[in-house]
């Protein structure tokens, strides 16, 4: 009796009855420039400097280099480059690499915590090393809240795996930003230097992400147009069903989005680009019924821009599968 679920679904209800259900051009300008006003302004835009090397080290059948670049007065963002050691006389397509929750880049490109080479692939299955196998360059910046880009306010004695996703998205929301928006603006400085390099074609560009790292992957491909190929695992669902059905990171929490737009909706502003959308049926971070409803929209928004998304679902729970995505993810970038 006492508790507030009905007045919730009410009112989730009474923001919803404003959507269109008129997928066009129109609707995609109109819902893409209040969906960049919501993520908050990070506006300056320095010269891309050349990152600074820290370290090479060359792995069976491919490099890897570690990096650190300057995305925005005093603030710099480590990251990952491997590169495949084979033969080629043109540039390679490249992939942004994007780690969720856990300890950072290093989960994602084979390494433990410390730096030492690991032999477990956790929940993102070590998924850069499996695309670079494959044949593409692969970045793998270090999202801005975890592993190494942890605030002073994380203590030694904390575990690898601890963020600092709230202190972060509160100081951000205070000043009328959001740490989406952060992370995306990032994201689009190491596509701005990777565009700089003879070894990259830039007319191939790539995209995949796992749990927030799918929500980064989703968010940068709506607002960049130089992302030609999106794979999103882990992470596409509605805001109903997930974000506001249980307690979640505030790094998920854009403000007022609800306004205007289901996560379906949101992620549909990608097309329509290439999209592959990966869930398991034991995911219980984004249940699997909930994002078999976002793909059944994402499929109508593709319909009406005369194009075609993918879906895949595995028998697994959250964690990156690449049992169909990986190739999918290839074959667009090598057409």
């Amino acid at each position: 009796m006492w508790n507030p679920d009905k007045f919730l679904d009410n009112l989730y209800g009474e923001k919803l009855t404003s959507h269109t259900k008129t997928y066009n051009p129109k609707w995609k300008e109109k819902l893409l420039e209040e969906f960049k006003e919501l993520l908050g302004n990070f506006s300056i835009h320095p010269q891309v400097e050349k990152p600074r090397i820290l370290e090479v080290r060359e792995e069976e059948g491919y490099t890897r280099i570690r990096m650190t670049m300057e995305t925005y007065p005093d603030l710099w963002m480590p990251f990952y480059l491997l590169i495949p050691i084979i033969d080629r006389n043109k540039p390679f397509p490249v992939v942004l690499a994007l780690h969720g929750h856990g300890y950072g880049s290093k989960e994602i490109v084979g390494l433990n915590p410390d730096g030492s080479e690991t032999e477990e692939d956790g929940i993102h299955k070590n998924f850069a090393v499996a695309l670079v196998k494959r044949g593409v360059i692969v970045a793998a910046p270090e999202l801005i809240g975890f592993g190494d880009r942890r605030t002073s306010k994380v203590t030694a004695d904390e575990p690898p795996i601890a963020n600092s996703c709230f202190q972060l998205a509160s100081s951000l929301l205070l000043m009328g930003k959001t740490l989406p928006g952060l992370r995306v603006f990032e994201c689009r400085r190491m596509l701005d230097y990777l565009s700089t390099r003879e070894d990259i074609d830039i007319t191939k560009i790539g995209c995949m992400g796992l749990s927030g790292g799918g929500l980064v992957s989703a968010f940068t491909s709506i607002v960049d147009q130089r992302i030609i190929a999106t794979v999103i695992s882990g992470y596409t669902n509605t805001f109903k069903g997930s974000i506001m059905d249980r307690n979640h990171c505030l790094d998920n929490y854009v403000p007022s989005i609800l306004k205007h737009a289901e996560m379906p909706e949101l992620i549909g502003l990608i097309a329509p680009r290439a999209l592959f959308i990966e869930s398991g049926y034991k995911d219980q971070v984004f249940p699997i019924q909930e994002a078999q409803t976002a793909v059944q929209t994402l499929t109508e928004i593709y319909h009406a821009f005369n194009s075609k998304m993918e879906a895949h679902y595995f028998n697994g729970g959250h964690e990156i599968c690449g049992e169909k995505s990986y190739d999918w993810l290839l074959t667009q970038l090598q057409q």
